[in-house]
C-alpha cells in the first residue's frame, strides 16, 4: 500500500501545529514528572533484584525472571525518552542517563539504538529507509516476501502471522547481539553518544552484574532458565509495545515524497486507553504525537492528543486510533497478507505435485 498526500499548503501545516502545541506549554521540560516516574521505575527494578536474592535457589525464581523482563521494559522507556532529549534540557545529561540505563542496566548499546531509532523517526514505514521494516526475519512488504528463497525463510514468511508472537520471544537476545555487534564493529554508532570504549565498558559491566547476580544466588541450571525466561519476557514486552505503532499502517514507496506532517501522521497509529495503557506502553500509545514531537515529555503526550487530532481534521489528514487488541489484529492481518503470495505459491506447487503423482499411479488391480 502506498500513500498519496492530499493537496495542501504543506509548509505551513506543521508550523501551525507547532505554534499551538508550544503555546500550550507542552514542549516544556517536566523534571518533577520524570523524577517521580524514574523513582518508581528504578524502585521496581531494584525490588525485583532484591527479590531474586531473597528467593534464592528455587524454581520460583522464574516468576522473578518474568517480572524483571517487565522492569527491563519500563527502564527501556526511560532510556527511550532520554534518547529523544525529552527529559533534561541538556543533551549531555540526557545522553548520560541513556547510556546508564541502556548499556549498564539493560545491556543495550545506547549509541547504536539512538542511530537506528532516529533513522526510523526520519522515515517511518518507508520501504527503503526505515530500519524497523527492513528485510529481516519477517516480511513487511510484498517485495520482501518475494525475495524469500530458502525453505526456512519461506516457511516463516508463509506463516509469519502465526509465528509473530513466538518470534518476539527472541527479540531480547537479538537486541543484545545487535548491540555487541555494533560496538565491536563500530557500526551505526551515534555521533552524539559516548565513545566506542565507553559503550563497550557499559555492556561488559551489565553482563558481569547480570551473570554474577544469577550464579551467586542459584544453581547454573536455574540461572540459565531464569535468563531464558527473563530475556523472552523482555523481548515479548518490547515487541508488543512497538508493533501497534506502525505495523499494518500504509507503507511509503521508494519514490514517494511526503512532507513531515503527513509522513508522520499517515504512517502512525494511536492506541486508546487510560492510565494502565499509558503505563504499559510507556506513552508510545500516543505514537502520532510522539512522532510529530519526539522530544515532548511523556506526561504531555495525552494533553497534546486532542490538539493534534483537531489539527489533522482541519487539514484533511486521516488520524488513526484504535484499541490495543484491534491494533494487534491489524498487525497480524498485515503480516498474513504479506505472506499470502507465498502460501498461494506453495499451494499451487502442492497441487501440481499431487496431480503428477496421480497421473503416474499404476491402475488398481
Amino acid at each position: 500500500m502506498t500513500v498519496h498526500a492530499p493537496e495542501s499548503v504543506r509548509g505551513s501545516d506543521y508550523a501551525a501545529l507547532v505554534k499551538i502545541v508550544r503555546g500550550a506549554g507542552l514542549l516544556d521540560r517536566r523534571l518533577v514528572s520524570y523524577a517521580v516516574r524514574g523513582t518508581f521505575t528504578l524502585g521496581f527494578f531494584a525490588a525485583i533484584c532484591l527479590a531474586v536474592v531473597w528467593v534464592g535457589n528455587s524454581w520460583f525464581q522464574l516468576i522473578n525472571a518474568a517480572l524483571l523482563g517487565l522492569a527491563f521494559g519500563q527502564v527501556a522507556f526511560l532510556g527511550h525518552d532520554a534518547g529523544h532529549q525529552a527529559v533534561f534540557a541538556s543533551r549531555r545529561w540526557n545522553d548520560a542517563m541513556g547510556r546508564s540505563l541502556g548499556n549498564v542496566l539493560l545491556g543495550l548499546s545506547y549509541g547504536w539504538w539512538v542511530d537506528t531509532h532516529n533513522r526510523h523517526h526520519a522515515n517511518p514505514n518507508h520501504e527503503d529507509r526505515d530500519p524497523d521494516i527492513g528485510d529481516g526475519v519477517l516480511a513487511f512488504t510484498r517485495a520482501q516476501a518475494a525475495k524469500r528463497g530458502g525453505p526456512v525463510s519461506k516457511f516463516i514468511a508463509r506463516r509469519q502471522a502465526w509465528l509473530f508472537f513466538p518470534l518476539t520471544l527472541l527479540e531480547g537476545v537479538s537486541l543484545h547481539v545487535d548491540s555487541v555487534t555494533a560496538v565491536v564493529t563500530d557500526r551505526d554508532r551515534s555521533a552524539r553518544g559516548g565513545s566506542r570504549r565507553s559503550e563497550a565498558i557499559g555492556l561488559i559491566v551489565h553482563a558481569a552484574l547480570y551473570v554474577s547476580l544469577l550464579l551467586l544466588v542459584m544453581s547454573p541450571g536455574k540461572a540459565l532458565a531464569f535468563a531464558a525466561v527473563n530475556q523472552a519476557m523482555w523481548g515479548l514486552y518490547m515487541s508488543c509495545t512497538f508493533a501497534p505503532a506502525h505495523k499494518g499502517m500504509p507503507i511509503v514507496g521508494p519514490d514517494e515524497n511526503l512532507d513531515f506532517l503527513r509522513r508522520q501522521v499517515v504512517t502512525s497509529r494511536d492506541v486508546r486507553g487510560g492510565f494502565l495503557t499509558d503505563l504499559a506502553l510507556g506513552g508510545l500509545n500516543y505514537q502520532i504525537e510522539h512522532h510529530l514531537f519526539p522530544n515532548m515529555p511523556r506526561s504531555s503526550l495525552r494533553r497534546a492528543q486532542p490538539l493534534v487530532r483537531a489539527h489533522c481534521a482541519a487539514v484533511g489528514l486521516p488520524y488513526s486510533e484504535t484499541g490495543l487488541f484491534a491494533s494487534y489484529r491489524a498487525v497480524l492481518a498485515h503480516l498474513n497478507a504479506m505472506g499470502e503470495p507465498l502460501r498461494a505459491e506453495a499451494s499451487a506447487k502442492a497441487s501440481l505435485t499431487g496431480a503428477g503423482r496421480r497421473r503416474g499411479r499404476p491402475p488398481a488391480s
